[in-house]
């Protein structure tokens, strides 16, 4: 019996089934908020070597999980790499505003905070 071997696939909730509640527990943490403003930043796939966290790389793993099961973002393997894109459209859609609200109130937090990203 030959075994071939499938692409992975990551699992993501459809547009239909994102919970606002959801979105924003993911969002309510500032490790995955900062995730997320570089991501909304670049508007592009970014790898998850791109972000510089300040946590290990099993809690990384564990971030990028929570935004992605809460339908946040969207993480597909090209190769070895594994990418990682924001859903904008689809919070767009289902929460209009929300997305942008939120990046610009982190924007502003960042700035009292002496961030520069």
């Amino acid at each position: 019996m030959t075994t071939t071997t499938s692409p992975r696939v990551l699992e993501h909730p459809t547009r239909d089934q994102i919970r606002l509640e959801e979105v924003l527990h993911a969002l309510s943490d500032a490790v995955r908020l900062r995730i997320v403003r570089d991501m909304a930043r670049e508007g592009a796939e970014l790898s998850c070597s791109y972000f510089d966290l300040p946590v290990t790389k099993s809690t990384t793993t564990h971030h990028f999980r929570v935004l992605r099961e809460s339908g946040v973002i969207r993480q597909m393997y090209r190769g070895t790499a594994k990418l990682n894109a924001l859903r904008r459209d689809d919070l767009d859609a289902l929460f209009p505003g929300l997305l942008d609200s939120v990046l610009a109130a982190a924007g502003a937090q960042a700035g009292r905070e002496g961030e520069t990203a």
